[in-house]
């Protein structure tokens, strides 16, 4: 069982909600929980572009150069 989706609920069943009106929401939620899916997919099949590490090691050169700006003008 998926633990995103509730309990009693399976995929394509409509709820209450959409039934009194409120279909663009729940159809814009489920369209972002899809996208969001579709990622995390793709994150743990390893399609992302740019390495995690090369990612980190970005990250901690700004850092580096942010608090060295601050400590030299500071």
């Amino acid at each position: 069982m998926d633990t995103s989706e509730p309990q009693g609920r399976e995929r394509g069943q409509t709820s209450g909600r959409e039934r009194d009106g409120g279909t663009e929401k729940l159809n814009w939620i489920d369209r972002r929980r899809e996208k969001i899916r579709a990622e995390l997919d793709r994150n743990r099949r390893g399609d992302h572009k740019v390495p995690t590490w090369a990612l980190a090691v970005a990250l901690v050169l700004i850092v580096v150069a942010w608090v060295g700006l601050i400590l030299y003008f500071g």
